[in-house]
């Protein structure tokens, strides 16, 4: 790999759909789910054979910044910055591209998620290796899933007829981004073998998704480029000022879509799961024969397909498809199929003001 290859981990978000173990200090990507360490960890892992940690970037929130730096002690400290305002992926992006532009004028940039699973990793460093090699021509390049079902809560990415051949090295121009879509119409992308799931991660050149802001959000562009010297006593307080008046938009809304020549991988079966809800962490995990999963002690009589996540015994008693989650001071219970909704109850809890339950 190239000394100029630069890995961005965005670990910002909140993780309300993991309520109430994920809170805002204790979120979802320093959580461990999965076993062999928090959810941030593994990607850290997953990535060190191909970018070294000296050349790893976290940009996280004020809440979580002091625990990534604990759980990533090879990741130097500088490195790990804290977003003043959350402003979504396109400022973010943004903001690391200005530093590394900086720094190394001939960085190059691989973005990932901090809190997805890639059960095959060697599988997956095979496929970013090769992303990294299209971006040094000066290509933004993406990653994208093979799709595994008609998946509604993803994004997608359109190849042309014939194009997408999943695990293959060779990248081609992807056609178009499309939005979440109904049940209906992810069964005809799947169907149809020319889309792939938008997993979310990058590669490009930091000056080329510098000079594409300028074109396509001018104003965030010059607010980024108004920034003093990183590493400047100035910084920091600069950053403070102008990062909030930043555009709140994603990278896909804001560049991508708007830029021709974009070019793609499509990734086989590297094992890639967002982990997005406590469903997700349940078809993860082995099960017993009927179909339980979770941790901590539990008794289980006549029950199946329960999620239980507790520090203390749990006793379930003829109730299937439960996900069961205790903590000190909160107690969720919900249907496995409304997991993807638990964020809806954090809502609810901040319009209460219990801000001692974020």
């Amino acid at each position: 790999m190239s000394q100029h290859d630069h890995a961005l981990i965005l670990a910002g978000g909140r993780g309300t759909r993991f309520w109430p173990r994920s809170r805002r200090k204790r979120a979802k990507q320093v959580l461990e789910f999965l076993g062999h360490g928090t959810l941030i960890q593994q990607t850290v892992e997953h990535l060190a054979p191909v970018v070294p940690p000296e050349r790893m970037w976290v940009l996280t929130n004020r809440d979580l910044e002091l625990e990534i730096a604990k759980q990533l002690p090879h990741v130097p400290r500088k490195q790990i910055l804290a977003e003043p305002e959350p402003r979504n992926t396109a400022p973010a992006i943004g903001l690391a591209a200005r530093i590394l532009n900086e720094i190394d004028p001939k960085a190059v940039m691989g973005i990932f998620p901090a809190d997805h699973y890639i059960a095959q990793p060697r599988d997956f460093q095979r496929l970013v290796r090769a992303a990294y090699r299209v971006a040094r021509g000066g290509h933004m390049t993406l990653l994208g899933i093979a799709p595994r079902w008609a998946e509604t809560g993803y994004g997608y990415l359109e190849f042309a007829a014939g194009e997408m051949q999943p695990g293959s090295l060779k990248p081609v121009v992807l056609r178009a981004f499309h939005e979440k879509p109904d049940k209906a119409k992810a069964q005809r992308y799947v169907k149809s073998g020319r889309y792939a799931w938008n997993a979310g991660m990058f590669f490009w050149p930091a000056r080329v998704i510098l000079a594409a802001m300028r074109e396509h959000m001018p104003e965030t562009a010059s607010l980024l480029e108004s920034l003093p010297a990183w590493g400047s006593r100035a910084f920091a307080g600069r950053l403070a000022e102008v990062f909030p008046k930043c555009e709140n938009i994603s990278i896909d809304y804001g560049v991508l879509e708007k830029t021709a020549g974009v070019m793609a991988l499509a990734a086989g079966d590297i094992g890639w799961n967002d982990v997005g809800s406590f469903n997700a962490v349940y078809e993860l995990l082995p099960h017993d024969r009927d179909g339980n999963t979770g941790r901590g002690e539990a008794l289980i009589l006549d029950s199946r397909g329960n999620f239980i996540d507790s520090e203390k015994l749990v006793a379930l008693l003829g109730v299937d498809d439960l996900v069961v989650v205790d903590t000190p001071d909160a107690l969720l219970i919900t249907r496995r199929e409304r997991a993807q909704d638990v964020g809806q109850l954090v809502k609810a809890i901040e319009k209460q003001g219990r801000t001692d339950l974020l």
